[in-house]
């Protein structure tokens, strides 16, 4: 996670949809012609214009799969709402207009520092509204206000990321904005105490405050990406009887903090170092408060995570409990969740969106899902999604339809219904999409119409290259290849890879890396998964097993992926002993593969033409990077 990127403030006005000359892509390119083009757009103004004259109240709604045909914005940098609202930012004494505030809270004595006396900093922005006129909150809530460590202004200042963009074109419906630091950063006391508890009680208070206020309706929202998509799921946890909280919307944000650095076991680059070596300078200006930042988990943090490294998730104490926060936002939280997740996004990565949205679902939890082939980025930017998708397999051949310019309306209508109960309740489903670039709606995801495609390693996968053995190194291990697909395959979910093996030593690693290769050997990405084999039965108990003589079965799950492979092609499937940002086992030892009915690559597979699944295409990119994409 990091401090986040611009938005640009500027709103662009749209251009005339008549004139715009594009191509639809689905799964391949369709030029339309000119004359088409006219009468769709003709007719989409003309359906915009109805919708607004027959309800003003509920302003332009249409289905995901119909908005293409409407004049969205779609040269800009950023997404643009198609309405417009009718009020103004109400002015106050600073140049930004906003009012700053200091939200006072009650600390446990146990958590140090500042406590009992907690203060989180927080700015607000206000519609200029009639007095009797009360409005909703949307707030971000994150560590990256007002910091010098990131370069962020005052937090009086919208940022240039995502406060911006909602002062512009949220706010003018008759919305107030927040922006929130969490505790130990920007003008907030106590620690930063990295998702602890004082930061979730901080949180908790700044929800509770922005709903009591005399010009508030009672119902307030959180968003934001990364670490501050990872807030809205603290606050969420509380699900307190003021109910303030009605809705979430985690941008690539966490379900918990071991979540986010490892994997069954087996441990991320920065995982050691995540809390004082990444964000620990956070609140440390050289002033007197500095003191505050002596907090009991800002001690043992960096020990925290040396120590999962090496023996396993929780040594001692409740460090990553404490910091987990989806089964109490289930248990608890009776709000809604519009959950985005970019499926290319190794910052945040996917399974923190997968299985999530199911288990949501199944809690009875409204929930929406937006999940493209994006990395760690908003749905609607061109530039960033561009740099940060490349050809390959990481994202880059779903790129340009990748860019959701109708994200921003997206937005609006979700909070319209949720904050101001106007209009129809948006869609409860997830919508997906390919690496290829195409776009579906599923009702679940993994979805649940799927069938299981089983190859065995060494009989329906055949071994290309390298031995069966793993080397700690990760400079060798073997390589197996499907024989050349008789179809298309459609591939959705986490597929599994059940391995048998037999290690030198109590320990060792796997990464599996899973190919699409055509008939030339060029091949793409696909999915990547890891394990420590203490872990090889799955979940976080560590276990054991005699060395040389006894074998285990490693369960590993990919990470999610939602991927097509073209006939002809085949299946490439790759192990060594770490890979992507992986660090190489605390316990290295060297792994014996054993080919046969117990290793085995498991593919959930889906009918692409199934009845329960509806392909659609977004408003079409039209950014000047977009077009070199397409030319």
């Amino acid at each position: 996670m990091s401090a986040e990127e611009p938005y640009t403030a500027e709103v662009v006005e749209s251009s005339s949809a008549v004139t715009r000359e594009f191509n639809l892509v689905l799964g391949g390119t369709v030029a339309l012609s000119l004359v088409f083009l006219v009468l769709s757009m003709s007719f989409s103004q003309v359906f915009v214009n109805e919708a607004v004259q027959e309800d003003e109240i509920s302003g332009v709604r249409v289905d995901v799969w119909d908005r293409y045909k409407l004049p969205y914005e779609t040269t800009g940098e950023f997404g643009v709402a198609l309405e417009e609202g009718p009020y103004e930012l109400l002015p106050t004494e600073n140049q930004w207009n906003s009012t700053h505030y200091f939200v006072e809270y009650t600390l446990p004595i146990e958590e140090g520092g500042a406590a009992p006396n907690g203060l989180i900093s927080l700015a607000v922005w206000r519609p200029n509204v009639p007095e009797d006129v009360k409005v909703p909150v949307i707030a971000e809530s994150g560590p990256y206000f007002q910091e010098a460590s990131v370069e962020t202004p005052s937090i009086e200042v919208p940022g240039s990321w995502l406060g911006q963009m909602f002062v512009d074109q949220i706010l003018p419906h008759g919305y107030a904005f927040a922006q929130i630091s969490v505790s130990g950063t920007g003008r907030s006391n106590h620690c930063m105490d990295l998702m602890g508890n004082a930061e979730q009680l901080g949180n908790d208070a700044a929800v509770r405050w922005l709903g009591e206020q005399s010009w508030s309706n009672g119902a307030v929202a959180l968003i934001g990406k990364s670490y501050d998509g990872s807030t809205p799921w603290q606050a969420a946890m509380f699900g307190s009887e003021h109910d303030y909280l009605k809705t979430i919307v985690p941008i690539s944000g966490l379900i918990g903090v071991k979540e986010l650095m490892w994997k069954n076991g087996s441990s991320e680059a920065r995982a050691p170092i995540m809390h004082n070596g990444v964000y620990g300078s956070y609140g440390i200006d050289g002033d007197e408060e500095d003191y505050q930042n002596m907090c009991p988990d800002y001690i043992i943090g960096p020990g925290t995570g040396v120590s999962a490294y090496m023996f396993g998730s929780e040594v001692a104490g409740t460090y990553w409990e404490e910091r987990y926060f989806l089964d109490r936002v289930i248990e608890n939280y009776k709000g809604s969740v519009y959950l985005i997740q970019g499926m290319h996004d190794w910052n945040v990565d996917p399974h923190m969106a997968v299985p999530t949205i199911n288990r949501l679902i199944d809690a009875g939890i409204e929930a929406r899902g937006l999940f493209g082939q994006w990395d760690h980025d908003y749905p609607d930017r061109p530039v960033q999604l561009d740099d940060r998708s490349a050809l390959g397999g990481r994202g880059g051949e779903a790129f340009p339809e990748m860019v959701r310019y109708d994200w921003m309306q997206d937005m609006l209508e979700w909070f319209d219904y949720y904050l101001r109960g106007i209009g129809e309740q948006p869609g409860q489903w997830i919508e997906i999409q390919a690496n290829q670039g195409s776009w579906r709606i599923e009702h679940r995801y993994p979805p649940i119409d799927t069938t299981e495609l089983l190859f065995e390693l060494g009989t329906g996968m055949t071994n290309i290259a390298g031995t069966t053995t793993v080397l700690p190194d990760a400079s060798s291990g073997p390589v197996w290849e499907s024989e050349p697909l008789s179809e298309k395959l459609y591939i959705a979910g986490m597929p599994r890879l059940h391995v048998e093996v037999t290690t030198a030593s109590l320990g060792g690693q796997l990464y599996a890396l899973l190919e699409d290769c055509d008939d030339q050997s060029n091949c793409i990405h696909l999915g990547h998964a890891i394990m420590d084999l203490r872990y090889h039965a799955g979940g976080d108990e560590i276990q054991s097993w005699t060395p040389v003589v006894q074998s285990i079965n490693a369960k590993m799950e990919f990470f999610a992926m939602d991927v097509e492979v073209s006939e002809g092609h085949v299946l490439r499937l790759s192990l060594r002993s770490t890979g992507e940002d992986y660090l190489p086992a605390s316990t290295s030892s060297v792994v014996f593969i054993e080919e046969g009915s117990a290793s085995t690559l498991q593919l959930d597979t889906f009918n692409r033409n199934s009845d329960e699944r509806r392909y659609f295409i977004p408003p079409v990119c039209m950014h000047e990077r977009c077009l070199q994409a397409t030319a």
